[in-house]
């Protein structure tokens, strides 16, 4: 009885309203009578909670790193023929805006709430200690999930979900704030910003999980999160079928590393030979024809750091030519799988009463792959640059398993046509303005038709609240709510000249901003997005003004004619800020990423001691190695037929590190950016018994002038030395976005090559332990 009093009773004892503004709505009172035996008695079951009649299904898709001027639907080089298809039935709306990066976006998306209020204003990898930076989902800003499950309907997200702490995110948990600590019944996917898709780290629920097959056997990503989605809506049609679903559909795809096979790669060779300056300039004309963008709108102008198409060599030509043939092959096949999910719901009963939300993209396309592109977008993001000489060599391996690739900068910047700027920078709409498609048979009628109004991430909770006819609760499992920043859409739905309802709006990550207001926006560029060190600082910031109903590519700053409207919406900024917790700002990037203040289940620790079978256990929570003395000592039992096998490994192809027995040799292993692999071995396999295998590395001196330094590596059996060598090259800060540390096997894609065909090489003799010790 204890447990029905807490749900159906609110504030100090008072019934709790039936209204929705309360969740979970309380049980209904008891309608029966309760004799003294069952022979007069009358039972009355609590009913299930329904939704209101005619609810519909909702589907949202978000597509990652996408920017405005790629997929075909809205005028890019890529054909995306199940977008087109969705169009078609619906609505496009093209000022759509995000707040410019992931975590951001997907917190705005989830809650109606501006990214700061739910303590996202960056990654979680970058949070620091303040309300707006935390990534510390608060209770008082519950998702539209928990929202809509709470009035009946069946909840399941899949993908990419980079909104757990990163401290969180071990196996072990806790799980408050995993996609089912908040409001999904299930969810199928990965934690963190990106994952390969041929060898992902995934999650069933809160249970890892392993794919039955390798990329080898043909499997890919995209294909098994579709096909798990479908599954999904199979058991949930074949079980509750007048019950509606949410889903949250979430690949990883078109985020780095782009990996496709290539028979999808090849539909592109040649395609992007002339450039991105030409490919720009085809987008813009294309969107014109399709009405898209209006007709007096300018393509803006290249930025002086990236250069012009015709200055490079033909090496470079070539390299980046195939680097974008690669994404345009990663886009075609998303596209192609999101279609299957589509026409899964289309055939499904309630089909005309399904609400489909696709974005086409959380943040504008990445700038992450640097001015050359690379092999290897970890070593990028560790602030390591690649060249066109090292790429050359494996130039038909692009888009592989062998590689963790990203495409440069100047087809990101291509990719946002006629926009300024890319992902990261959310004072331009390169990095906010995102393509998104509405489809709703039952109630929108003007297919294919397009929706000028200015509408931001935060608007999406409350369309679907409209749209299923639920109230924004006040209170959410007893915790007051933040009331949402979003507005609903579902007024445009029927009216292409209905006015806005959206009439300001900040942007702010990494120190960049802008504020709209009324058709007016103000803009403060804070540095180049491919470089991820260092502060540009805020003492001369400076401002840009446009007014996009007259300019919507923002192409004509005004700043200088009408310093009156900069003013005013700069104090107009200061005021939005302080209202949502933006303060304070902070343009570093990679510095954030070792904040010595953030929770952490390492913290302060120098001795680890791992059992065997501990497996799964992310970077962010495995002993922290990189660029310091430590030593690692494996207690094993060799058996009397030999061992092979992993004992510890941490990372993957990316980079990281491994001790291993090969036919019983001992052998510790660096792989640095997948560019050297670092060997040390012994010369003897152990013979059976019970042994200590040690690895002591020693890191040498860091030198001023040099950006990677290493040391030496020295392997141990029982205390005795059987082999030394250097390591002339660490990682600075991280192996992987989701690689983990493993215990008697190497999960995942694989630190070392000599074992890749055998993975996850699981030791074959006995682990009793493996201990860290940090110098």
């Amino acid at each position: 009885m204890a447990a029905l009093l807490v749900t159906s009773t609110f504030a100090f004892g008072q019934e709790a309203p039936l209204d929705g503004s309360v969740l979970p709505l309380p049980a209904a009172p008891f309608g029966g009578a309760i004799a003294k035996t069952f022979e007069g008695s009358t039972q009355d079951y609590p009913r299930p909670v329904a939704p209101p009649d005619g609810a519909p299904n909702v589907l949202v898709v978000l597509i990652d790193d996408l920017g405005f001027g790629q997929p075909g639907t809205f005028g890019g080089p890529v054909p995306t023929p199940a977008m087109d298809a969705l169009a078609e039935d619906g609505l496009r709306f093209t000022r759509f805006h995000t707040t410019a990066i992931c975590s951001p976006t997907r917190a705005a998306l989830l809650t109606g709430r501006n990214h700061h209020q739910s303590g996202f204003g960056t990654i979680t990898e970058l949070s620091t200690g303040y309300p707006g930076y935390n990534s510390i989902w608060p209770r008082s800003t519950a998702t539209i999930a928990e929202i809509l499950k709470d009035h009946g309907y069946s909840t399941a997200a899949f993908g990419k979900w980079h909104n757990t702490p990163d401290w969180e995110t071990s196996p072990m948990g806790p799980f408050d704030r995993w996609p089912t600590g908040l409001g999904f019944e299930y969810w199928y996917g990965f934690q963190g910003g990106e994952t390969s898709q041929w060898e992902p780290q995934l999650f069933r629920n809160t249970t890892p999980v392993e794919p039955d097959t390798r990329a080898d056997d043909g499997y890919n990503l995209n294909v098994d999160l579709v096909d798990d989605a479908i599954a999904w809506l199979d058991r949930q049609n074949s079980i509750a079928p007048d019950k509606p679903f949410f889903i949250y559909f979430a690949p990883g795809a078109v985020h780095a590393p782009l990996h496709v096979s290539e028979e999808w790669i090849e539909k592109f060779s040649g395609q992007f030979d002339q450039g991105w300056d030409a490919v720009r300039e085809e987008t813009i004309a294309r969107q014109k024809g399709l009405g898209l963008v209006p007709e007096n709108t300018d393509l803006t102008v290249r930025p002086s750091e990236i250069e012009a198409w015709n200055t490079l060599g033909d090496d470079a030509k070539r390299l980046f030519a195939r680097h974008q043939e690669v994404f345009a092959g990663f886009l075609a096949q998303t596209d192609h799988e999101i279609g299957r999910l589509i026409e899964k719901v289309k055939a499904l009963p309630e089909a005309d009463n399904t609400l489909i939300i696709l974005i086409a993209g959380d943040n504008g396309p990445s700038a992450e792959g640097s001015l050359t592109g690379t092999l290897n977008n970890i070593m990028t993001q560790n602030g390591i640059p690649d060249t066109v000489e090292a790429q050359l060599p494996v130039i038909d391996e692009i888009g592989s398993s062998a590689h963790e690739n990203h495409y440069p900068v100047g087809w990101a910047w291509a990719g946002s046509a006629p926009f300024q700027w890319m992902k990261r920078v959310p004072s331009h709409f390169g990095g906010t303005r995102n393509g998104m498609i509405v489809s709703w048979p039952a109630q929108i009628t003007d297919g294919g038709g397009i929706r000028t109004q200015f509408h931001h991430v935060v608007d999406i909770a409350p369309t679907i609240l409209e749209a299923v006819g639920v109230p924004e609760p006040e209170v959410v499992n007893g915790t007051e709510q933040t009331p949402m920043a979003g507005v609903s859409m579902e007024y445009s739905f029927g009216d292409a000249a209905a006015p806005g309802t959206r009439h300001t709006q900040y942007f702010e990550t990494g120190g960049h901003r802008a504020l709209y207001h009324d058709g007016w926006v103000a803009a403060s560029f804070h540095g180049a997005p491919w470089v991820l060190t260092g502060s540009v600082g805020f003492d001369d910031s400076v401002w840009e003004l446009y007014n996009i109903d007259e300019d919507f590519s923002e192409a004509h700053d005004l700043a200088a004619e009408n310093p009156e409207k900069l003013a005013e919406l700069q104090a107009l900024f200061d005021v939005e800020a302080e209202k949502f917790e933006v303060f304070p700002l902070d343009d570093r990037f990679a510095e954030r990423a070792t904040n010595p203040e953030r929770p952490s289940v390492i913290k302060g620790r120098t001795r680890f001691t791992y059992a065997p079978g501990t497996v799964r256990v992310p970077e962010g929570s495995a002993a922290p190695l990189y660029q310091r003395s430590h030593r690692i000592t494996a207690e094993i039992e060799v058996p009397e037929e030999g061992a092979s096998g992993v004992l510890i490994a941490n990372g993957g192809s990316s980079a990281g590190y491994t001790l291993y027995l090969d036919d019983g040799v001992p052998v510790y292993e660096f792989n640095y950016f997948g560019k050297n692999h670092y060997r040390v071995a012994g010369e003897a396999p152990l013979v059976p018994g019970a042994h200590e295998v040690s690895m002591v590395y020693e890191q040498a001196p860091f030198e001023p002038m040099k950006e990677v330094t290493g040391g030496i590596a020295t392997l141990l059996v029982d205390g005795v030395e059987v082999g030394r060598g250097e390591i002339a090259q660490v990682v600075p800060a991280r192996y992987s976005a989701t690689e983990t540390m493993d215990i008697g096997m190497d999960l995942g894609a694989t630190v070392s090559r000599a074992y890749e065909e055998e993975a996850p090489f699981a030791f074959t003799g006995t682990i009793k332990q493996v201990k860290v010790e940090l110098q």
